[in-house]
């Protein structure tokens, strides 16, 4: 791909497209939104902590790549951003997402795409993700990937490839599993894992939500 991020730049554009199909309403974003959003606990792997001047240097990096632009709505004096994600790309809203989650959270297999993805485009199945996800693998260029499927594992996880083959992590060996159990034990076991990880997940999402909400119901007093 012509087009290469770095950790920054890949972050602000998750960030932005995020909010445009989460909350709307809010978007486009004020730098101080944007860098919150950055910053932000729930929906981020890793969790990062970044000031306004860097959130500007991605912001920079991804207007030069057009990826990303400030306005001025009339009547107000603050520039908001959004991002031009959909000017360089034809993605349908579920691909977006897809590429949205994947930059906020890095590699992760289709059931986890489809559970975190929800709450930007529904899935109906994991046969939807699959084949969206094989959309963007055969993208020109391509822009997804499926990485080799690590021991121990029994899913191959998916990675996108906005910052470059520098990024692909190698694969390393996890030959860790559950101890004393039957295949069909250790299956339920490891679904009931997944199953509450994701529940945490949502919570944490929802008092995320509620917080800014109740943030921005303050500035109206």
């Amino acid at each position: 791909m012509d087009i290469v991020l770095d950790g920054i730049e890949v972050r602000v554009l998750g960030c932005l497209i995020e909010k445009e199909m989460a909350t709307p309403e809010y978007y486009p974003l004020s730098l101080n939104a944007l860098t919150n959003a950055c910053n932000q606990k729930s929906n981020r792997n890793p969790v990062l902590v970044m000031g306004e001047q860097s959130v500007l240097k991605g912001l920079e990096g991804l207007r030069q790549k057009g990826l990303a632009t400030g306005i001025t709505p009339p009547g107000e004096r603050v520039t908001k951003y959004m991002h031009e994600m959909l000017s360089k790309f034809e993605l349908s809203k579920q691909e977006t997402a897809l590429i949205c989650e994947l930059m906020l959270r890095g590699p992760q297999t289709q059931g986890e795409l489809r559970s975190n993805a929800a709450r930007l485009a529904p899935f109906g199945s994991l046969n939807e993700v699959e084949e969206t996800l094989r959309s963007l693998i055969e993208y020109g260029p391509p822009l997804v990937m499926k990485l080799p499927r690590e021991a121990g594992k029994k899913e191959s996880r998916y990675m996108h490839l906005f910052a470059g083959a520098d990024a692909i992590p190698e694969t390393a060996p996890e030959t860790a599993e559950l101890p004393d159990m039957a295949s069909g034990e250790k299956a339920g076991a490891s679904a009931a894992i997944t199953e509450l990880k994701d529940e945490v997940d949502r919570l944490k999402n929802q008092l995320e939500e509620l917080r800014r909400e109740f943030d921005e119901f303050k500035k109206q007093f």
